[in-house]
């Protein structure tokens, strides 16, 4: 083989080396969402007797991972409070006032949907959606549900932490005093405010505790009563809930292009469907060695398109999510996971300098080869 041949063949086995390098480096296995969690279905009774509904209600995989990688910690019982998320249960309390039509009966009725949660002792403290997907929980579990319902419904609400007897419920101010109570009616006054009790725990939805109603137990009890200016105010996802039960949707995501160089933009982009009029879509993103976080919250056009243009801080792996919050007729959705590479521009461009120099030896090489070789000459007869 010819210096020349030498130097193509290698320059080539060179270049497609490069772009096997980067190639690899490029390609990884993300870890994945899983789908939507089975829907929970809530009963409830209107207070004359006169109906029953089934509350169906869905939650997004995304947004339990959300609240699974929150702060669990709880250095004193006015920590409790930020256990609160009011906007993520919003649906729900939405539903109840398509149902109630006055604050007493919306409060019996979040009492009715978590005296159907199966009771069961838990360490640490969980967010509502957490105790929602488990399908269980304990009374301040309970009362983190029944309070950011209760708040996302317009109502005054505290928590009441009886450290005596290690329970915890919750305490609400009404626009009257209770009138469904079959007991003596019980409360805490807090800046002169009234908060009936309205006791979590129980597990008989249909003949359970009502607001005012008060354990036996708890009689002669003190109990600290916990604000609520650290619960959550927002948060990135809300679970769905009907009464008319939820019909599926779904949401795609692609990422252009699929791996870059530190300092360019990838343009992320899909579409929701059914096109709703609740179009916010909710992208997640997270590095290899990281927990999911909320990368940005961005508006569906009239036609269920969106797209947002982000440009990574550094460079590294990163996996990312979309996710739709779903609405009255519709089940939350998430979408596959888009991986990306985001390159070392210093990497890429030592890697070029090597390469270049690996080539350049080889051609000073292959030359030195061809001038030194000495000419074979034809031998005079």
């Amino acid at each position: 083989m010819s210096g020349w041949a030498s130097v193509l063949t290698v320059s080539r086995f060179t270049v497609v080396l490069v772009s096997v390098v980067l190639l690899a480096v490029s390609s990884f296995s993300p870890c994945v969402f899983g789908a939507n969690f089975e829907p929970s279905y809530w009963l409830l009774d209107h207070p004359d007797g006169s109906n029953r509904q089934e509350l169906s209600l869905s939650v997004s995989s995304s947004l339990y991972e959300y609240y699974v990688a929150k702060d669990h910690s709880l250095h004193y019982s006015l920590d409790l409070g930020k256990f609160v998320t009011p906007y993520a249960l919003e649906p729900v309390a939405d539903s109840l006032w398509t149902f109630y039509n006055d604050d007493e009966n919306f409060a019996n009725g979040v009492l009715m949907i978590v005296h159907q949660i199966p009771y069961a002792a838990s360490t640490p403290q969980k967010y509502p959606v957490e105790t929602i997907v488990a399908e269980e929980g304990d009374c301040d579990l309970f009362s983190f549900v029944a309070a950011s319902i209760l708040v996302a419904g317009g109502l005054d609400v505290v928590l009441l932490y009886y450290e005596s007897e290690r329970h915890m419920n919750v305490g609400v101010s009404l626009s009257h005093a209770p009138q469904d109570a079959r007991s003596s009616v019980r409360y805490f006054v807090n800046n002169n405010v009234r908060y009936y009790v309205a006791e979590t725990t129980g597990g008989d939805w249909e003949n359970g505790w009502r607001v005012g109603e008060y354990p036996d137990s708890l009689v002669g009890a003190s109990a600290q009563v916990i604000t609520l200016e650290d619960a959550e105010t927002v948060s990135p996802g809300q679970v769905s809930a009907s009464f008319n039960g939820v019909s599926t949707s779904s949401i795609t995501l692609s990422a252009s292009p699929s791996w870059l160089m530190q300092g360019s933009a990838v343009v992320l982009s899909g579409v929701v469907s059914p096109v709703s009029s609740d179009g916010t879509v909710t992208l997640y993103v997270r590095s290899e060695n990281s927990s999911w976080s909320v990368l940005a919250t961005v508006p569906c056009g009239s036609n269920g398109q969106y797209s947002y243009e982000w440009t990574p801080d550094s460079a590294g792996s990163y996996f990312l999510r979309a996710s739709w919050s779903g609405d009255l007729s519709h089940a939350s959705a998430d979408s596959n996971i888009n991986s990306l590479r985001v390159m070392s521009s210093s990497l890429i461009f030592l890697g070029l300098i090597l390469a270049l120099l690996a080539v350049a030896a080889i051609i000073v090489y292959a030359v030195s080869r061809r001038v030194g070789k000495v000419p074979d000459y034809p031998v005079a007869q």
